[in-house]
């Protein structure tokens, strides 16, 4: 028993693992999202897309989390100008931003007398560096991220599975995209300093696609994806403090490696069916 509790014994322990629980639960439900409306590869482009305005809060000494939202805007307003102005897929202006956005904060960083101290925490982040403070705002992403997604429910849900019913429905479909890349880049900034803008994609999308091959209506996606990325944090943080290995990176894998494993078990022991949820 004491091999479960030692890591969690002091209390810059125990800030990293209620923040870890805080930002997959934020991250599972928003994931839920970007699963099922097939948004993996922007939500990926988002998460390195906040990295100049990190690095740029870090060069001029300002708030880091304004710094991200401010570039995640840039890179959200410079994938519909690629899509308007040239009639591409949205996919070719990610691509384009995707690097862009990803290249230019790490030339940003260099620029710093710190640059590898800065790039590390920018990409891995420090989950036992957390404050006091970075918890009350995890706390607010968490209830917002919740909030808006029960508000919103109908609206993300149509939008998620048939975006002409959600026209014909008069659900705007156009502001509830919007509303979700804001809930989506919300949740990124919000725990970025936990797992890092590298590795919170693994909670990101790990979670909520386990869920899926679990469950098939989006309430219980939720919960199971919530429930999957908190047990990954736990897990991720004692194998870490006992393998002696980075504790951001091992939460954000250990997601990876249950969805995996839960293929591989559906396969030996399910027949094949279909995966696809069921609207509730």
């Amino acid at each position: 028993m004491s091999w479960l509790i030692e890591p969690f014994e002091l209390a810059f322990q125990q800030r990293a693992l209620v923040a870890g629980v805080l930002a997959a639960v934020a991250l599972a439900v928003v994931g839920t999202w970007v699963v099922i409306r097939g948004m993996t590869f922007l939500g990926d482009a988002l998460v390195h897309g906040v990295v100049p305005g990190i690095a740029l809060a870090l060069i001029f000494d300002f708030n880091v989390v304004i710094g991200a939202l401010l570039a995640a805007v840039v890179m959200i307003g410079g994938i519909n100008l690629v899509h308007r102005q040239t009639g591409f897929s949205e996919d070719t202006g990610i691509g384009l931003l995707f690097v862009g956005m990803l290249g230019l904060g790490v030339i940003l960083v260099s620029s710093t007398d710190s640059f590898a101290t800065d790039l590390t925490s920018i990409l891995f982040g420090d989950v036992l560096g957390v404050t006091t403070t970075d918890l009350v705002g995890l706390v607010i992403v968490v209830a917002v991220v919740v909030a808006v997604s029960a508000l919103f429910y109908r609206n993300f849900l149509v939008l998620s599975f048939n975006e002409q019913k959600a026209h014909l429905f008069g659900l705007r479909p156009g502001a509830t995209h919007l509303a979700l890349l804001a809930l989506v880049t919300l949740s990124i900034v919000g725990s970025f300093q936990t797992v890092g803008t590298l590795l919170v994609f693994g909670l990101l999308v790990g979670p909520p696609a386990t869920a899926a091959l679990l469950v098939k209506r989006v309430p219980s996606m939720m919960a199971t994806a919530a429930l999957i990325g908190m047990g990954s944090v736990v897990v991720g943080l004692i194998i870490s403090y006992h393998a002696n290995t980075s504790g951001s990176a091992t939460m954000a894998v250990v997601p990876i490696v249950l969805f995996f494993v839960v293929l591989a078990v559906r396969r030996l022991w399910r027949p094949a069916h279909s995966s696809s949820m069921i609207p509730d």
